[in-house]
């Protein structure tokens, strides 16, 4: 059965949020909807978690893939599964506003936009409210999606697959997501954004690959040179422009709430 709206979660690992990212979906003011979680191998009890949604929803799809393969191997097979005439984001720790599907898809419709994000706010791993939010621009092409090293949130995504089609995520360990979104920008003009905190984003551990700055340059490197093929100069000079964003918050729009 065809939808309005394929959500796509991948997950590993994640039975102590899970409940809570399915649950703000469940809370949305628009129904039409499905999820499409694909398992990366996870060891502990997410599927557990979620066998009594999957019970009770039919629009509520569950699958596991047969070896771990990273989270760009499991939102590639979320996407190839969904059905809906948009495709949105969310991981299986993060949350959702209860009117988030319904107020992008006015935007998208006023605005004729085919790829939209929105600003999120920002909690810690416990749930606390870290009074962060970030504002993405009003208008990401490609060129501005890498000078900002990606200023759209995965969990505020959402694009027209009826217009774009079926993407397959990159297959890097990190910044896939941002992989992801330049291929989308190959074939739109801009990523059309919301100033309104419609998704909250769970930061991740200290110490972790995202708070390791060399790591994530060599992931920056591979997306660059390896995926997007650019020269080794244009490479070396985007990767600058991360580390200035990385490093100042220049031209991010990240504000105290």
């Amino acid at each position: 059965m065809k939808m309005l709206v394929s959500v796509i979660m991948p997950t590993y690992n994640c039975s102590k949020y899970i409940e809570q990212a399915v649950q703000s979906v469940l809370s949305q003011t628009i129904t039409d909807w499905e999820i499409q979680i694909v398992d990366d191998c996870s060891t502990d009890n997410t599927n557990g978690v979620l066998r009594p949604y999957l019970e009770r929803y039919s629009n509520i799809h569950y699958s596991c893939l047969s070896v771990n393969s990273g989270p760009a191997t499991a939102r590639t097979q979320a996407i190839k599964q969904a059905s809906g005439k948009y495709i949105a984001f969310l991981d299986s720790d993060d949350l959702w506003m209860p009117d988030k599907l319904e107020k992008q898809i006015t935007f998208m419709e006023k605005m004729g936009a085919e790829f939209s994000c929105t600003a999120y706010s920002q909690i810690d791993a416990d749930g606390k409210d870290l009074h962060i939010a970030l504002v993405p621009p009003k208008k990401t092409g490609y060129r501005e999606c890498i000078r900002l090293a990606n200023p759209i949130g995965n969990l505020t995504v959402m694009y027209n697959q009826e217009i774009l089609g079926k993407f397959e995520v990159p297959s890097i360990k990190k910044r896939n997501d941002f992989a992801l979104w330049l291929q989308i920008l190959k074939k739109t003009k801009y990523c059309y954004g919301m100033n309104e905190i419609l998704g909250i984003y769970r930061v991740g551990r200290i110490g972790s690959v995202s708070h390791n700055k060399l790591i994530q340059a060599r992931y920056h490197w591979q997306l660059y040179h390896e995926i997007e093929q650019h020269n080794i100069f244009k490479s070396a000079f985007e990767i600058g422009c991360w580390g200035v964003v990385k490093g100042t918050g220049i031209g991010l729009d990240k504000r105290k709430l």
